[in-house]
């Protein structure tokens, strides 16, 4: 079988991390990459010892290379545009960095592209497939935490860019149960620029899912009892699981003594992993047909969260999902409003 050919678009930081994880997946080979700045693509060139063409122009890359895989490395306002060009130049499969869009009206429009073009879009959620995460999952789904009852989410400023790890980790130790509503408050006493979309320092508030179970959130700010993962509590005991699947304190009502196993020697070792088990899953899915774990479907729902989220914000209310009649992202249209003027 021919190999996938894989062009890399932005050759920053976590483009290296995604090519460590197809350096490892002897299904494909990467055969260009794409950088307005031509010095940094042939760094990384050199840096991986790769045969790879290099090009200022990803759309002059996916004429002449055609890839089957693109991955999209770039700042949040630019994945809508250039997913769309990939996704219209015939790419099978797509890896984007998250979050998903700046605007909830840019989610759904990736969203609808996605569908109407057949392209396998994913979001890097890479965590998702650390050991410690995947443990975790199955120890639920056999019962070792009883029945869950109630989380609390935790994540580094912002909402949007860091918070998205949190959201979709507690989607993914809930049986990827729809949130039913959403209610929260901003900090804006200090605003952030996180790769050019504005946010806030400090966000808090309330998930609650359709099966039941409570969340409490808190992004950025002091006194967080977890830097970044989900505290996830059942009827038999609890978990706190920090965003790499590392674990903080347990207890299990019935087993005191149960301590949780550690997977990794080291965080490289697991950054690689996870990266390798990210490519490994998104081909595998393609080749049976099947929704690979990060797919575009899940990222879709831990931007509504977020969105709606900032909708309660400027409603001063609760907001029921499924989120309607916004296009905007909230938090930005309010800031430019001078809604948070002191």
């Amino acid at each position: 079988m021919s190999k996938y050919r894989v062009s890399i678009i932005g050759c920053g930081h976590r483009a290296r991390a995604h090519i460590e994880g197809f350096k490892l997946d002897d299904r494909c080979e990467i055969v260009s990459l794409a950088d307005i700045n031509i010095e940094a693509a042939q760094k990384v060139k050199e840096d991986y010892s790769l045969s790879a063409n290099l090009y200022s122009d990803y759309n002059e890359m996916l004429l002449k290379e055609k890839p089957d895989i693109a991955v999209i490395c770039l700042w949040t306002k630019l994945h809508l545009p250039v997913f769309r060009d990939c996704a219209y130049a015939g790419v099978k499969i797509v890896l984007c960095e998250k979050p998903m869009a700046h605007t909830w009206g840019h989610c759904k429009n990736i969203a609808q592209i996605a569908e109407e073009t057949g392209c396998m879009l994913t979001f890097c959620h890479q965590r998702r497939y650390a050991k410690g995460n995947r443990f975790v999952r199955q120890a639920i789904k056999e019962g070792m935490l009883g029945d869950i009852v109630r989380m609390d989410l935790y994540s580094p400023p912002n909402l949007l860019d860091c918070g998205t790890h949190t959201i979709d980790q507690a989607f993914s130790f809930n049986n990827e149960t729809p949130v039913k509503w959403v209610l929260g408050a901003v900090d804006t006493s200090e605003t952030l620029n996180w790769f050019d979309v504005k946010a806030e320092c400090m966000a808090i508030g309330m998930l609650v899912y359709e099966n039941g179970v409570r969340a409490n959130i808190q992004v950025g700010g002091p006194d967080m009892d977890i830097w970044g993962g989900v505290r996830v509590t059942g009827t038999k005991g609890f978990f706190e699981v920090y965003w790499d699947g590392d674990f903080g304190k347990t207890l299990l009502y019935e087993q005191p003594d149960w301590k949780p196993p550690v997977f990794y020697k080291d965080n490289k070792e697991k950054e690689i992993d996870t990266m390798a088990e990210y490519v490994r899953d998104v081909i595998d899915c393609f080749e049976k047909g099947q929704e690979p774990d990060t797919s575009y479907k899940k990222a879709l729902k831990a931007s509504e969260v977020i969105y709606a989220f900032y909708e309660s914000v400027r409603r001063n209310s609760r907001v029921v999902l499924p989120l309607q009649n916004i296009e905007d992202n909230p938090f930005i249209t309010m800031l430019e409003q001078g809604r948070f003027n002191k």
